[in-house]
């Protein structure tokens, strides 16, 4: 497959580099805060029009932030878009009690919705939060308009030395430097801001205890969040679904089998990119994303820019 052809028989597409990176866009993202029941939800928000939720991945330190600093604004020059840190992650608050899993992240979107008054919205989820998504598009199916997988664990069938780095994760700035370039392709992407970042909101007062308690303590759940493809089959949003070919986290033939398994769905593969397409592929993942939100039931990709 040639950089960024498209086969319309498979719905797939491959791109081999990344383009310059465009000029910081003028939106300019808000910080801000709602209450989701008793969870003092941290969120930031960009543009207007139609609303684009944006869910993060659950890697040591993330947040919305982390995750999404260079899409929000491009996708908020033609969007609403809104990225909280999802209940256990960034700045968000942990209530004493919770209890970690896709059910309790998944009842904290919807919350996150309701709170804001959004009844429909398009989603893109990286990692769990691909998962969360389509955990909104099997149980919540009416709140979603399109729906964008990017790095999707979903239906893999075991955890990858990569990704049980992640789990495994000691805080120390060492160790999250050895986290963080298991997730990207391009090593240089993983610069000492970067790390620096990281590593600071992963020792926030309760990250870490919140951290290890998800994917460690069997009275959470948060390592159950395999599907079937069955149950991918239930699925009817317009899907896009991005992977990085390089992804050491999770493989990208899991998309491939998410591909098979999901109606109406494309799937576009970035060689030479990790586990943050939207990091190391930035420009051209914004272009993607837009373009699949723009069109409608009777267009085509083809041409559209």
């Amino acid at each position: 497959m040639s950089d960024g052809h498209i086969l319309y028989g498979e719905h797939m597409s491959v791109t081999d580099h990344p383009a310059a990176t465009d000029p910081t866009s003028s939106v300019g993202a808000q910080s801000r805060t709602v209450m989701v029941g008793d969870i003092k939800t941290h969120y930031h928000e960009a543009g207007s029009g139609a609303p684009v939720l944006l869910l993060h991945g659950s890697g040591p330190g993330v947040s919305a932030w982390a995750n999404w600093k260079r899409t929000i604004d491009p996708i908020g020059q033609e969007y609403r878009v809104l990225a909280p840190d999802i209940l256990g992650f960034g700045y968000t608050s942990r209530p004493e009690g919770t209890v970690y899993g896709p059910a309790s992240w998944l009842a904290h979107v919807i919350g996150f919705l309701d709170a804001l008054g959004i009844e429909k919205t398009h989603i893109i989820g990286n990692s769990l939060g691909a998962r969360i998504a389509l955990g909104v598009a099997l149980e919540h199916p009416q709140r979603l308009d399109k729906l964008i997988l990017m790095g999707s664990g979903a239906l893999r069938t075991g955890t990858t030395p990569a990704l049980a780095v992640t789990r495994n994760y000691q805080p120390t700035l060492e160790e999250m430097g050895t986290v963080l370039r298991g997730f990207a392709y391009d090593p240089s992407v993983v610069t000492d801001e970067l790390v620096e970042e990281r590593y600071r909101a992963s020792v926030e007062p309760g990250a870490f205890e919140a951290y290890r308690q998800m994917f460690h303590d069997a009275a959470h759940s948060g390592s159950d969040t395999k599907l079937d493809a069955a149950d991918l089959a239930d699925v009817r949003a317009k899907t896009l679904i991005v992977h990085g070919y390089d992804d050491k986290i999770i493989p990208y033939e899991v998309s491939v089998r998410t591909l098979s398994a999901i109606d109406d769905a494309q799937l576009h593969i970035f060689r030479k990119c990790g586990h943050w397409a939207q990091l190391e592929f930035a420009d051209e993942f914004n272009t993607l994303a837009r373009r699949f939100f723009r069109r409608t039931d009777h267009e085509s990709d083809a041409g559209k820019a």
